[in-house]
This record gives C-alpha cells, sequence and structure tokens, in this order.
C-alpha cells in the first residue's frame, strides 16, 4: 500500500504543439517540486562550517510536559557513555536497538553521528534534571530512510528509548514523544513533519506515537527491519 500522503497528481503533463520539422516523438517530463528540491539540496555539496542541519538541537531549551520540565541534551562520550550503554544492555531494548555488549559498541553508534556532518544528534532526555530517556533527532530526508518513502526538504526523524523499566508502561513515552515533536516543530521552521520508524513488531511504541499526535503512514520494508512509518505533521499538531 502507498503512503497516505504520497502524491498522486505528478502524471505527465500534456505535451506542447512541436516546432515545424521537430521530431514528435519527443516527450516533456515534469518532476514534482519536492523531489527537485531534493536533488537541488544534494547538488549543492556538503554543508558549510557555519550551517547546522538541525538548527542547534543543543540551544532549544526545555519543554514543559505533564510529567516535569523535559530537555534534549546531546551526548558526550565522555560523560554519558556508561548511561547510554546500560540502557543499551538491558533485554528490552536490546531487542529492537541490537547494541547490546561493551560499552566500545555503544561508543561507535554516538561517534558515527558525533563525527559526522550533523545530520543526526544523539541526545539524553532530561526530565526534571535526571537523564532517563535516550533520543536521537535526525534529518530524515538525508537518511537512507529517503529511499523509502517519498522524503520533504527538512523531514526530520526521531528514535526513542526510555531508559529505566519502571519509566515504562505508564505514558511517559507518549509525553515525551508529544514534546519533542513539538520541540522540532518549533525550533525548525523550514520542517513540515516530524517522521519515526519503529520496528512494526514493536506494538507499546506504536501506541505511544499513535497516542502522540503522530499518525499511521504506511508500512515500510528496510534492510533491518518491517517498519510503520509514523508521520506527526505541522498542520494537524493542534488537533492530533
Amino acid at each position: 500500500m502507498p503512503p497516505t500522503d504520497a502524491r498522486t497528481d505528478t502524471g505527465v503533463p500534456p505535451r506542447r504543439p512541436s516546432a515545424p520539422g521537430a521530431d514528435d516523438t519527443t516527450l516533456e517530463l515534469r518532476l514534482p517540486a519536492d523531489f527537485l528540491a531534493l536533488f537541488a539540496a544534494a547538488e549543492s555539496g556538503p554543508p558549510d562550517a557555519d550551517d547546522d542541519l538541525l538548527d542547534s538541537v543543543a540551544a532549544w531549551g526545555p519543554a514543559t510536559t505533564p510529567a516535569g520540565t523535559f530537555r534534549l541534551r546531546p551526548v558526550r562520550i565522555e560523560r554519558d557513555l556508561a548511561t547510554v550503554a546500560g540502557w543499551m544492555n538491558d533485554p528490552v531494548v536490546a531487542a529492537f536497538w541490537e547494541l547490546a555488549g561493551p560499552e566500545s559498541v555503544t561508543a561507535d553508534h554516538l561517534r558515527a553521528q558525533l563525527d559526522g556532518d550533523g545530520r543526526s544528534v544523539p541526545c539524553l532526555g532530561v526530565l526534571d534534571g535526571t537523564p532517563m530517556s535516550y533520543f536521537e533527532i535526525y534529518r530524515a530526508d538525508l537518511d537512507p530512510l529517503a529511499r523509502h518513502y517519498p522524503a520533504r526538504p527538512h523531514d526530520t526523524g526521531v528514535h526513542l528509548l526510555i531508559g529505566g523499566g519502571a519509566d515504562r508502561g505508564r505514558g511517559l513515552g507518549t509525553v515525551l514523544l508529544r514534546a519533542v515533536a513539538d520541540l522540532v516543530l518549533d525550533h525548525r521552521p523550514r520542517c513540515t513533519r516530524v517522521l519515526a520508524e519503529p520496528d512494526i513488531r514493536n506494538t507499546p511504541s506504536v501506541s505511544a506515537f499513535l497516542s502522540a499526535g503522530f499518525r499511521y503512514s504506511a508500512e515500510l520494508e528496510l534492510p533491518d527491519k518491517r517498519a510503520a512509518l509514523m508521520v506527526r505533521d505541522r498542520a494537524l499538531r493542534h488537533v492530533l
């Protein structure tokens, strides 16, 4: 089934009249504006040193939620590795993240983002001053995910795990997902939607996204999983 937001009005346009003597077999093809924008971004080359692909996540500030004051704090390996690696070795988390093992496994995963061009920012989710969750905020339109759905410029993706077992199963994931999606939309004016692609087998995760104002858009066959494409639209953020 195609994504619910797939374009369906982009067929071949009417042919223009041919000039005298021209080969009448020539066809004119017009590409959707979103598709052209993606190519323009790719052809512009790597970002300048002063560019920030995610509009300075570190400066986004706190969000007030029903569970307390929440903020995203970008990861520093020397400070946060033991915490994140501990969560990755929780069997519930490891079943979907597949990063269990020595701290070096988690360190490699974090460094791949921290040493990159800024298209993915690993963060601790800090609630009332206590780190209790892990997020990755990433440019979905610049990610391999974009090969599997009709991407738009500045689509922003979210990965999430709740660290402690005591914080799971009581609706906290829904509260945090809504808060993070709001932070993205508040601080990234060019972003029209926030995306996620949880494993479709992870029913609690899919349910949390639905309760946080995301809609189910499509089922995706990704290289490492079958995923539910979840979308929170800027235009619907005050409705859902």
